[in-house]
């Protein structure tokens, strides 16, 4: 539960910095309308990652559509966290994840499932031309899909043009219909816009291949293999596509030309041949980004300041190389963002220490002070326990008792005091004491309850200044030998009284041993009775005046032992709380370090540091300027004791409240991410005996390291490759000192084409390298995989739709 919440509010705070317009991130624009199209079953879970980093880059994503061809049923979750609602042929589906308003339509093709590996393109192939149901239903969808595109028209300066990327897994059998769908999405689209510019987007994920590597190898090659068939200048395609609600079809023809403008390959492995710490997810940014960089809106400030914009005529002049031949396309993908997850987590938990140790902080008074606050001062035990016995005058009472018959002085003299009460009073003056004083001061000490009598106190003490919390309390209440225990010092207060109380009842029975005739009372000679009256007088008066000390000691006994069970269920209490407290303080400790990771690079350093330094110095000033104790007001946290008296989660819910509020509101967090990262680099400079870090310094490494992560994600043999061309483009404030620097930076070394997206914003840079020009012979890739590809199809496996002498040659 409180993992949940601590990671959602991470979430949420760094959705709302990537948003945040009023410190200056404001997200681009896109001229023209998008629509994604997602071929096939494997690339279901990138649909919902591509929308959502649209949805984040850009301001009209709203009216992004998407379109995932597949059969609709059995598809299952699409997106990652979205559900796909299966229909009839050509039925739609829309998908919405939580917080987002993309919208996600269905388009069926034959399923895949249970079908024979051997033949399973070729069967799909087959199925889908001879189904009339397919094509009509394609029709359909890809109307419906038209008319809400329209919807959004206000979205966007123009309607003339619509970019469709279609994206697919090279491995996926239904990739196989890849023309028919491109050129039905193209045709129907044509309808509505002026243009239709289209790219593919093909991944290759070499990470899932695993056991099935060789077929799945075997699959990828083949779609390759026609898909360089797609791209060669003279490549013509008709078919009967565009169906009408009549049934009749009217035939869509292509080229002779290239099927797609542009075609890009983006692998889970970069070109140095490493997987990425990133799966998939950096591709999809990719994704994004070139969606971005084609159909941005460009500012007229882009102009007057000489920002290098893309150009796409000058992209794929530069990719196509001497020859003429149309090359493919790859891209590398790298960010320099400020880690707010982390940084929200990493206030969550030093926040809460700050707390934490101010709860603590309190209590520093004497035992005495101590004692006197909760009552247990030897003086107010004894006070108290006096209070609790009736007045010691009522024991004259005790001389109106009617006696055993009348027995005389010379009867009672050879007899010790107790005999001679027995021989007076039986049982009786026992009794009475036992009723009207004994059984009376147990009845009010039984209806003394400590804890009810401390409550209102110890609430008022927690709101003061400085407080006394369940720390201290279950430091005072703890059984230990020390001199600050209240109640070690009440369990030494009890002993000394089962000492006095041993003594007063040794003390009695030695007196009621003595004889009567010792005894120091007024003999009246030749007056038996009234010698007989002051003896009883002397009886009740000595005997029974020890009688009500040793049960004022006892009384005082029975007190203390109430104060000593209110003051260990105190101690339970204050303990369970000081328990949970460490055991919050720990899981968010974890959870902050762990959303960090082992990373150690510059974007991930020093966090823990430097966020301890900046939330505490915030909190201070806020407890500077609004009073000590603020953040146990009712307007902030309110009482830690009630808090975690509701639990865990309660606790951390208003902690949340109080960081989003309060803490990362402050100017201190909202620095350009230059500037913060250069004080979190050189945050532990001075106790680690090292050299401040300059600027200069910081944003070489910056760009090497931006650099470095934005490997081109495909690996290619470089020794076949002709002809490769490059181009770079910083997303960010082009005006920052970062850009400034990266513009100059290998300014007269620089072979490749260097651009700016000009974003208003400071939370972080990102990078997109493209580069093009290769062939899939170039391919690692394609090399590993044409030797299971010849081997399969050896086999007998059919692995495509089309005769073989309409293929391309093997490169």
């Amino acid at each position: 539960m409180i993992k949940a919440q601590a990671l959602l509010y991470a979430e949420q705070f760094a959705v709302q910095e990537e948003a945040q317009r009023s410190k200056g991130d404001g997200r681009s624009s896109i001229h023209y309308p998008a629509l994604f199209l997602f071929l096939g079953e494997k690339v279901a879970p990138a649909i919902g990652p591509v929308l959502e980093r649209c949805e984040r880059k850009w301001d009209n994503a709203g009216g992004v559509m998407a379109l995932h061809a597949a059969p609709l049923t059995g598809t299952g979750h699409v997106g990652g966290d979205s559900e796909t609602q299966a229909g009839h042929a050509g039925g739609l589906s829309r998908v919405q994840s939580e917080g987002r308003r993309e919208r996600v339509m269905g388009m069926d093709l034959p399923a895949t499932a249970g079908r024979d590996p051997r033949t399973v393109r070729q069967e799909v192939y087959r199925e889908f031309h001879e189904d009339s149901r397919f094509l009509a239903g394609m029709n359909r969808s890809l109307r419906r899909l038209g008319n809400s595109i329209a919807d959004y028209g206000r979205l966007y300066s123009s309607f003339d043009v619509i970019h469709l990327s279609i994206i697919t897994r090279v491995d996926d059998p239904l990739n196989v219909l890849l023309p028919e769908v491109a050129l039905l999405a193209r045709a129907v689209l044509s309808q509505s816009f002026k243009s239709v510019q289209t790219d593919l987007y093909a991944l290759i994920n070499e990470r899932e291949q695993g056991d099935n590597f060789g077929y799945s190898s075997s699959v990828g090659l083949a779609f390759l293999r026609e898909l360089d068939g797609m791209q060669q200048a003279e490549y013509t395609f008709s078919a009967p596509l565009l169906v009408t609600e009549d049934g009749l079809s009217i035939p869509v023809s292509h080229g002779p030309s290239t099927l797609f403008d542009l075609v890009y390959l983006l692998s889970d492995k970069n070109e140095r041949g490493m997987m990425s710490v990133h799966g998939m997810d950096d591709n999809y940014e990719i994704i994004a980004h070139i969606s971005l960089l084609k159909n941005r809106v460009r500012p007229v400030t882009d102009t007057a300041t000489g920002h290098g914009g893309y150009n796409n005529m000058t992209f794929k002049s530069g990719i196509r190389g001497s020859t003429g031949r149309q090359g493919y396309a790859s891209a590398g993908f790298s960010a320099v963002r400020r880690p707010n997850r982390q940084i929200a987590l990493a206030v969550l938990y030093h926040a809460f220490h700050y707390l934490a140790a101010e709860l603590q902080a309190g209590g520093g008074i004497s035992l005495r002070e101590r004692q006197a606050l909760l009552g247990l001062a030897p003086e107010s035990l004894r006070d108290r326990a006096a209070s609790l016995l009736p007045d010691e005058t009522g024991l004259a009472e005790m001389t109106g008792l009617m006696s055993h018959g009348r027995p005389s002085f010379n009867e009672l003299k050879p007899l010790s005091l107790r005999e001679a009460e027995e021989l007076l009073f039986g049982d009786g003056g026992q009794a009475y004491f036992r009723s009207n004083f004994a059984d009376v001061s147990a009845r009010r000490a039984a209806e003394v309850h400590p804890a009810r009598e401390w409550a209102a106190d110890l609430a008022a003490q927690e709101n003061a200044v400085p407080p006394l919390t369940f720390y201290q309390l279950a430091e005072w209440t703890a059984e230990q030998t020390g001199g600050g225990s209240v109640l070690h010092a009440l369990r030494q207060h009890m002993a000394g009284l089962r000492s006095a109380i041993l003594s007063a009842q040794e003390e009695l029975e030695q007196l009621y041993a003595e004889s009567v005739e010792r005894q120091p009372f007024q003999r009246v000679p030749l007056l038996d009775k009234r010698t007989v009256r002051n003896f009883i007088h002397y009886l009740f008066e000595a005997v029974y005046g020890r009688k009500y000390e040793l049960l004022r000691l006892e009384s005082e006994l029975a007190l203390c032992q109430r104060y000593d069970a209110a003051l260990e269920q105190l101690h339970s209490e204050s303990k369970a709380k000081v328990q949970m407290m460490e055991e919050l303080e720990q899981e968010l400790q974890s959870l902050a370090l762990a959303g960090i990771g082992r990373a150690s690079g510059t974007v991930d350093q020093n966090i823990m540091e430097y966020y301890r330094t900046v939330t505490e110095e915030v909190m201070r000033d806020i407890a500077t300027r609004r009073g000590p104790g603020i953040f146990f007001s009712d307007r902030f946290l309110g009482s830690a004791s009630e808090l975690l008296r509701q639990g865990g989660a309660a606790a951390v819910e208003r902690l949340i409240d109080l960081c989003r509020r309060e803490l990362l509101t402050a100017e201190a967090f909202a620095l350009p991410f230059e500037e913060e990262l250069l004080r979190r680099a050189n945050v532990a400079a001075a106790y680690e005996n090292r050299e401040i870090l300059s600027k200069e310094e910081l944003f070489k490494r910056l760009y090497r390291s931006l650099e470095e992560e934005a490997s081109i994600n495909v690996r290619l043999l470089e020794y076949t490759q002709e002809h490769r061309h490059e181009e770079k483009y910083f997303f960010g404030d082009s005006n920052s000192e970062f850009l400034r620097y990266a513009l100059g930076a290998d300014e007269t070394t620089r072979i490749y084409r260097l651009g700016f997206v000009h974003e208003q914003r400071r939370s972080g840079v990102e990078k997109l390298n493209l580069m093009g020009g290769f062939h899939l012979e170039d391919l690692l890739y394609y090399r590993n995989g044409k030797v299971y590809y010849e081997t399969y199809a050896a086999s007998g496996y059919r692995l495509h739709g089309v005769a073989e002498e309409q293929l391309p040659e093997l490169g």
